[in-house]
């Protein structure tokens, strides 16, 4: 650990460095320090702060920039979260004051919301599916041997795929599979559907021969339903924050960030880690990926209740501000539970 002074003027280089980011040097801290002390002494002070490995010397400067280890002492021991300004509690406020049909909807707007506010990339992961029913299921004609498949469930979803079926099925059959899907499915909870549930429907002698090709339609639609939904805001914003201008390297990151697979693996937290803070950073150096060595990512669980719990994240550049990112995060994601909260209710 520390002591005092060295965490007083670890945490001021962190900060001038966070809005200049140009190098700190010793009368520049000086200047900002709460207590008096020498410009000697903070010499003495970022020497030792600079064998501990937390800050270290550019090439072109004698001033001192935070290391990777310098900010994730800073995260862990120092950083306090900022209140925000009035004018951005409006702006969230304002922002989730529409009508949203959808859960997806409201997800969908959170990731924008966060990604206009902080003009970094963007993501937000839906609740999971839980405690959701199947409502409903339809097929409807498009054109000749073309359908849409739609699912409606409590929560007010509305998930549809569109499927090409063999010359060989009639309107009747379609008629048919519709009921028995409705009769075995309607009021089942979306996560209690599997395959032995298919298996099931699939045995049925009611419609005919053909069932097995709109029970693959049906599963490829609940599949849908049941997943956590992945929204991404904000990638150009890469652009801005990426230190290096290597368009293959760039082009690299933006593919990885628009994977909805990648994407959640890469905002996923541990247990450990969501039960240590209800905000958590984890640094380049710390997301496993030398594509985001230059980056920071703040992530933010919220829970809304018996419906699940979900995902927020931002993704910008190591000397991002810290205090005021992890204030909005905090801030953030009970705006959103609320507003989660708020839309369910509409379906009790």
């Amino acid at each position: 650990m520390l002591t005092e002074r060295q965490e007083l003027i670890l945490k001021t280089i962190i900060q001038d460095f966070t809005n200049t980011h140009e190098p700190v040097g010793s009368k520049t801290v000086m200047n900002q320090l709460p207590i008096k002390v020498s410009s000697a002494t903070i010499r003495n002070e970022m020497a030792v702060l600079e064998d501990k490995g937390l800050i270290e010397k550019t090439h072109s400067s004698s001033g001192r920039i935070p290391s990777t280890e310098g900010y994730r002492y800073y995260l862990d021991n120092l950083v306090q979260p900022l209140q925000l300004p009035e004018e951005m509690y409006h702006e969230i406020g304002y922002q989730f004051d529409q009508p949203f049909n959808q859960v997806d909807e409201i997800v969908k707007e959170a990731a924008k919301i966060l990604s206009d506010l902080t003009d970094y990339t963007a993501f937000a992961e839906g609740p999971e599916a839980k405690d959701v029913m199947i409502t409903g299921f339809r097929i409807v004609p498009l054109a000749p041997r073309q359908v849409m498949a739609i699912l409606v469930t409590s929560d007010g979803g509305v998930k549809n795929q569109v499927y090409t079926l063999p010359r060989h099925i009639s309107g009747e059959e379609i008629e048919q599979a519709v009921r028995l899907i409705n009769d075995q499915l309607v009021g089942r909870n979306l996560k209690d559907i599997n395959k032995d549930t298919f298996a099931q429907l699939s045995s049925n002698n009611v419609v005919g021969k053909n069932l097995p090709e709109f029970l693959e339609l049906l599963e490829s639609v609940i599949k849908d339903a049941a997943s956590e939904q992945m929204y991404v805001d904000g990638q150009l914003n890469l652009l801005n924050n990426a230190e290096n201008s290597d368009l293959q390297e760039i082009k690299s990151l933006y593919e990885l960030i628009n994977s909805n697979h990648l994407a959640g693996q890469l905002i996923d937290l541990s247990d450990s880690q969501k039960e240590k803070y209800p905000v958590h950073v984890r640094l380049g150096s710390e997301l496993q990926n030398d594509l985001l060595k230059d980056f920071s990512l703040v992530t933010a669980e919220y829970s809304v209740g018996n419906y699940g719990r979900g995902t927020i994240a931002i993704l910008g550049p190591r000397n991002m501000p810290y205090s005021e990112m992890i204030g909005l995060m905090e801030y953030f994601r009970q705006e959103l539970a609320r507003k989660l909260l708020d839309y369910y209710g509409r379906f009790k």
